[in-house]
């Protein structure tokens, strides 16, 4: 299923079938030992994803001086033109991330934020297949995202994940701090 001693389950999800990908470890760090990561559907407004939203706009405050301003309507992120993920490791969340639907094929991933304690054991890995999972399943054809150079985890994370450098799009574009990857993820 992954490598020894990485363990991760698939909540029940109704487009959910196939086994997991292979690797889960993180990229960046020292990896302190995978948990058994639980992946399932949330609403951007549930309580967990409202608490992890907001660790991870403190991380924002943090990193970049300030809260992201980019707009977010809990409505991107329902089936079918979205979907909002929480990770949980022994039921408690750790992790959290979404993709809504663009148009043309294309989707954005949004909001993908570990909690500090679960970093570098495999909850961003697991989180990050599962929203490619859930968006191929859906009829995406590509993922897009933005991160910005002051964050080098998620940019190994997602270069170590296939994704490729591309131009800036939407409210980020030609942002110096900004930098945009994509990953074609339909056969």
């Amino acid at each position: 299923m992954s490598r020894p001693g990485s363990e991760y389950r698939r909540a029940a999800h109704p487009r959910r079938s196939g086994p997991p990908p292979e690797e889960w470890s993180e990229p960046g760090g020292e990896h302190t030992g995978a948990v058994k990561v639980e992946v399932s559907p949330a609403r951007l407004d549930d309580p967990d994803a409202r608490t992890l939203i907001e660790l991870v706009q403190g991380e924002y405050v943090i990193r970049y001086g300030g809260r992201d301003k980019a707009p977010v309507d809990v409505a991107e992120f329902l089936p079918p033109e979205g979907l909002f993920l929480v990770a949980r490791v022994d039921g408690a969340p750790a992790g959290c991330g979404g993709w809504r639907a663009l148009g043309g094929g294309r989707a954005e991933i949004k909001r993908m934020f570990t909690v500090a304690e679960y970093r570098n054991r495999g909850v961003a890995r697991a989180m990050l297949a599962e929203l490619e999972h859930t968006a191929a399943a859906a009829g995406i054809e590509e993922l897009v995202l933005e991160t910005g150079t002051v964050q080098p985890e998620a940019i190994a994370l997602y270069e170590s994940s296939g994704y490729d450098p591309i131009e800036g799009f939407g409210y980020y574009a030609g942002r110096p701090l900004s930098r945009s990857y994509g990953k074609r993820v339909a056969p």
